[in-house]
Formats: structure tokens, C-alpha cells, sequence
């Protein structure tokens, strides 16, 4: 990890705080979406099988393989990766009661659920990746631009979903935005924090965080994305994931 005076420190941390802006900012695009024309749910299904892909690339090469070389395949790895799962899969358990079940569906996603389940299934499907952007720019400088790409991608689907049943169940428009510039914000933040937080920290610490992150974003990616993906694109969403995975690997290389 390259070390750097403290003014660059600060530079860094706010470049990582604007690329994490910029990833979540694809919340705001998904309700701009919506009020031109409310997608079809093949569309959403190909966009959200693609988004995957890019997502399964990045959790292998850019997460959970750096993880591994980071700590030389030492222990913390694999117990950073089963517990992020872990965690994720209680949070959707809580989130799933509160009515957020369907968040990422734009058929079905609950219009009576509460702005609070709004905001925290996007949290917990979003501020793992947004911390990684952060980790990224520490491990090598620069913001790895897979990942970038993944958060990007995956929040469209989901921000389409909440618009479309918010809308349904009577939110304003400005409500809308207000949220979504609020949580992209947020998340501009997580990105930020997670380089500054890790800033001097044993590499089997950012291992272990790098690897919690991939097993959080894996679970959400097979119990979430994946499936609704292929329930809206059918056989058609196999082809997009491939290409998702393709793209995401082909950009990692080149970086």
C-alpha cells in the first residue's frame, strides 16, 4: 500500500468521497427513469442480470483474490467473507420483515413499505460497495474502475423498483429525489470514511474488510439481484450476466 503525506492523505479520501458520489448517483438516474417511462420488466431483468456480472467479477478479483494476496491466504479472508454473508443475510431478514422484501422488483416491490425500509435496504445493499471504492484508491491509488462500474450498474434496477412503488403509493417527486441525493450522498461518504478509517491498518484489517465486502455483495447478488433478474429476463438474463462478468474482467485487466 503506498504511503503519502498527510495533505495527499486528504486529497485522496476526498477523491474517494466523489467517486463514491458519482457510483451512487445511478439512484438518482433510476428515478429520473421513471418519470420518462417506467421500464419493461425485461429491460430491468437484462440490466439487472448484466449489473450482476459485473458484480461477480469484481467480488472475485477486485475483493476477495486481493484479499487473499493481501494477507497471503491467511485465515482472515475466509472469516471476513462468511461473516459479511452473514451479516447481510440478518439484515435482509429484518429488512424483508418491514415490508422491503421485494426491493429490487419493479412488479412487485411493496408500495406501503416505510421510507425507514426504503433507506436501509438500499444502505445495506450499497454501502459495502461504496466503502470498497474507497479501499480501492488506498490499495493502489487509483479507484478501481470494475467496482466503480458494479455500484453503478446495481443501483439502477433498485432505485426503478422503490420510484416506481413510491410513486404508486403516493410520494412526490420531490420526496424521491431528496432520497435518492440523500443515500448517494451517504454513500459518498461510506467511500470516503472507508479510506479513512483504514488509513494505517494492518493489512489483514483491510484484508478482512475487503473479504466482508465480497461475502455481504455475494449474498445480495444470489439472494436479490440474481433471482429477480432471471424471474423478469428469463433465459435471456444468462447471456447478459456473462457479458456483465466479461466486461468487468476485461476493465480489471486493463487497469
Amino acid at each position: 500500500m503506498p504511503e503519502y503525506p498527510r495533505v495527499i492523505l486528504v486529497s485522496i479520501m476526498v477523491e474517494a468521497f466523489m467517486w463514491g458520489l458519482v457510483a451512487a448517483s445511478s439512484l438518482v438516474l433510476g428515478g429520473l427513469i421513471v418519470t420518462v417511462h417506467r421500464p419493461n420488466n425485461l429491460v430491468l431483468g437484462l440490466v439487472m442480470g448484466f449489473g450482476a456480472g459485473v458484480l461477480l467479477s469484481a467480488v472475485s478479483f477486485e475483493l476477495v483474490e486481493e484479499a487473499a494476496n493481501i494477507s497471503h491466504g491467511g485465515g482472515g479472508t475466509a472469516l471476513g467473507f462468511f461473516t459479511g454473508a452473514i451479516v447481510f443475510l440478518g439484515g435482509d431478514q429484518i429488512i424483508s420483515k418491514m415490508g422491503y422484501r421485494d426491493r429490487k422488483n419493479i412488479a412487485r416491490t411493496a408500495q406501503a413499505a416505510s421510507a425507514t425500509a426504503i433507506v436501509l435496504g438500499i444502505v445495506l445493499d450499497g454501502i459495502p460497495e461504496s466503502t470498497v471504492v474507497g479501499l480501492t484508491l488506498l490499495q493502489s491509488g487509483e479507484v478501481g474502475v470494475a467496482m466503480l462500474v458494479a455500484v453503478f450498474v446495481s443501483n439502477v434496477p433498485e432505485s426503478v423498483a422503490a420510484t416506481t412503488g413510491l410513486r404508486a403509493g403516493g410520494r412526490s417527486w420531490r420526496w424521491l429525489f431528496t432520497l435518492w441525493g440523500g443515500i448517494a450522498i451517504v454513500s459518498g461518504l461510506a467511500a470516503g470514511m472507508g479510506y479513512a478509517l483504514l488509513d494505517g491498518a494492518a493489512p489483514n484489517v483491510i484484508a478482512f474488510v475487503l473479504s466482508f465486502a465480497g461475502g455481504a455483495i455475494l449474498a445480495m447478488l444470489s439472494t436479490t439481484m440474481m433471482p429477480e433478474a432471471y424471474e423478469n429476463a428469463k433465459r435471456e438474463v444468462g447471456l447478459a450476466t456473462t457479458i456483465g462478468f466479461a466486461v468487468a474482467f476485461a476493465l480489471h485487466v486493463a487497469q
